[in-house]
């Protein structure tokens, strides 16, 4: 019993070291400018329109990565589908309107409802409370020994000069939302945000959203020209605005006679993830997953936004590496732990598609080794003066979570692709915060180690019309996509799980 026991230990463990010693090269070459070239010139092309977030286009680009996955022999990763569904909410302006002290004012040349937090609701105030700057935070209070619950606040754009916080993100206390939100917090009824002007008019239908069901219902938030807010205080917000650039401004409480009223209808829609994955072999239930997000920002009017580097670069660079590890597994070197690929949609709206799937995985979180995530990795960082151009990726995240991240990562590449690995990125003080602001931050937050591959191009074509497939860098493009398929196959196959040793950031606002 002892000798054949033994016999099969051997046997078995042939069959793993067999698998593990498959030649990725092979594989890895199967990833090839030409397949690149053709699938971005499909994915960025007119008929996707853009594939903004629950849109026919969107719709369109994910079939069309569904029959990849489906022709290269990916196995379903939804109940037996390859998409995974989430909500999207719209909003429809119905009408809106404004009035102080008795005169109408106009929508888009006076003022504009902001759809998303302001529902269907009217409001008649006698006095409105100017609130300084509308900062809250840990030494800075202007909403201090107030009472605004059930009222109107209008606020200064801006910081005053004497003004610091170490927080960062879209929502720390001095931005926009952050001081939205305070007022939120401290029971407004309505908010009025000071602009300059409105550069074009607002949309019929509004922005879209992920998140229709609150504990509480917000205040109606609208944004003001200068005129109207001179004209809410009895003309003295240039005064005001003057004080207010270096310094703390008193609170002062108005007496107006303002009226607002919006009326929006709410609209249910749907997009999608799309997974398909590779079964392991004797860690089948272990997980690697890659992932990209295949939607963009759609059009405006006739005008499209192609999004061929973001990020119709990672969707192909996802479903190139799709091909090269089912071609591995056809040819018996499939990898030990199962690899999920994922094209997620709803990024650019706020990283939805992969924040609902981290909020309802279809494989347990706890046995997921790491997020591999590509976003962006066709072009050159416009803004780079350093000679390596041509053989350069943006590395984030190898520092954060796992210390097994950047030995692997760095022992690969000086082993297969010997480009350069920029961690420009990885520095906490990065006024970008780009280690937030892919897909890749919605496994870290539950502790998954992630590698973010990203080409830096914040500026140039980013986010226009201009972002199209001939602007690609095909062999660079190419290069990057066999670093993070080499990247993988380590991952996949390597007899331990990432550690989880570090601790988990936090974005800080």
């Amino acid at each position: 019993m002892r000798i054949l026991t033994a016999a099969l230990f051997l046997l078995f463990s042939f069959s793993v070291s067999a698998q593990k010693k498959g030649d990725p090269r092979k594989y890895a070459e199967t990833i090839t400018e030409a397949d690149l070239r053709t699938m971005l010139y499909t994915i960025a092309g007119a008929e996707y329109e853009g594939r903004e977030t629950a849109t026919e286009g969107q719709r369109k680009a994910a079939a069309y990565i569904e029959n990849k996955f489906r022709s290269l022999g990916l196995l379903p990763g939804y109940n037996g589908t390859y998409q995974q569904p989430f909500p999207v909410y719209r909003d429809s302006l119905i009408s809106s309107n404004m009035q102080v002290n008795g005169t109408t004012l106009k929508l888009n040349e006076d003022f504009q409802p902001l759809l998303r937090q302001t529902h269907t609701s009217a409001g008649y105030f006698s006095e409105v409370v100017f609130v300084g700057h509308g900062i809250v935070d840990e030494k800075w209070d202007d909403y201090a020994g107030l009472d605004v619950t059930g009222k109107a606040v209008i606020f200064l754009d801006g910081t005053p000069s004497g003004y610091k916080t170490d927080k960062r993100g879209w929502t720390s206390p001095s931005t926009t939302f952050g001081k939205m939100n305070a007022a939120t917090r401290k029971g407004a009824a309505a908010v009025f945000m000071v602009v300059p002007s409105f550069r074009q008019p607002m949309r019929p239908m509004g922005q879209m959203y992920n998140e229709l069901f609150m504990p509480s219902q917000g205040p109606a938030v609208y944004s003001i020209t200068t005129k109207v807010a001179d004209a809410i205080i009895g003309g003295k917000w240039s005064d005001l605005a003057a004080q207010g650039k270096t310094g703390k401004v008193k609170s002062q409480t108005f007496s107006t006679n303002l009226l607002h009223e919006t009326i929006k209808q709410v609209k249910n829609l749907e997009s999608t993830n799309v997974l398909g994955y590779i079964e392991g072999t004797d860690k089948k239930d272990e997980w690697l997953i890659i992932t990209a997000h295949y939607d963009h920002i759609g059009r405006q009017g006739n005008v499209i936004n192609y999004g061929a580097d973001d990020d119709g670069s990672g969707t192909t660079a996802i479903m190139e590496i799709a091909e090269a590890f089912a071609k591995a597994k056809a040819a018996g070197h499939g990898p030990r732990r199962s690899v999920l690929i994922m094209a997620v949609s709803g990024e650019e709206k706020g990283l939805w598609g992969s924040e609902w799937y981290s909020d309802h995985p279809t494989v347990p979180m706890d046995k997921v080794t790491a997020d591999l995530n590509i976003d962006m990795i066709g072009r050159i960082d416009t803004e780079r003066t350093k000679p390596d151009t041509l053989n350069y990726v943006y590395v984030v995240g190898d520092d954060k979570i796992s210390t097994d991240l950047k030995p692997l990562s760095e022992g690969v590449n000086a082993k297969y692709m010997k480009m350069v690995l920029d961690y420009k990125f990885n520095d906490p003080n990065d006024p970008n915060q780009i280690y937030f602001r892919s897909d890749h931050y919605n496994f870290a937050r539950k502790g998954v180690p992630v590698i973010f591959y990203y080409d830096g191009m914040l500026k140039a074509d980013y986010h226009k019309p201009t972002d199209t497939p001939d602007k690609i860098n095909y062999t660079l493009h190419m290069k990057r996509t066999r670093l993070v398929f080499h990247t993988a196959w380590e991952m996949a196959n390597r007899d331990a799980m990432m550690k989880r040793d570090l601790p988990v950031p936090t974005e800080t606002r």
